[in-house]
C-alpha cells in the first residue's frame, strides 16, 4: 500500500523530545484496514517513508485512532525540519 500526504511536524516532549508527522484521517483509516496484515505487534505498522531526499524505514505508532510517523534526527537534520514545518510524505506500508 502506497500513500502520499502532507502533514505538519509535531514535537512530543517526554523524557526526551520526539518528532512525528501525524498521518491524516483518511490515510490512517486506509492503513487501519490492512493493519492486521502488516503489524508485528503492539499495533505498530512497518513502513518505508520518503521526505524530500531522505528515504527511511520505521514503524507508525498508533495514537487516538490514527497513526504517527516518527522522525529521527537522521531524517530531520538533512531536511532541516523542525516542529511546525509542513512536509510531503510518501509512505509504503511493508507487509
Amino acid at each position: 500500500m502506497q500513500l502520499v500526504f502532507t502533514g505538519r511536524v509535531i514535537e512530543w516532549r517526554g523524557p526526551a523530545p520526539y518528532y512525528f508527522v501525524p498521518v491524516p484521517g483518511q490515510e490512517s483509516a486506509d492503513i487501519g484496514e490492512v493493519a492486521r496484515m502488516a503489524t508485528y505487534g503492539w499495533g505498530v505498522i512497518p513502513v518505508e517513508a520518503r521526505i524530500g531526499e531522505v528515504t527511511f524505514t520505521t514503524s507508525l505508532f498508533p495514537k487516538d485512532g490514527g497513526y504517527l510517523l516518527p522522525l529521527k534526527n537522521a531524517v530531520r537534520g538533512p531536511e532541516g525540519l523542525d516542529a511546525g514545518d509542513e512536509v510531503r510524505v510518501e509512505l509504503t506500508v511493508r507487509f
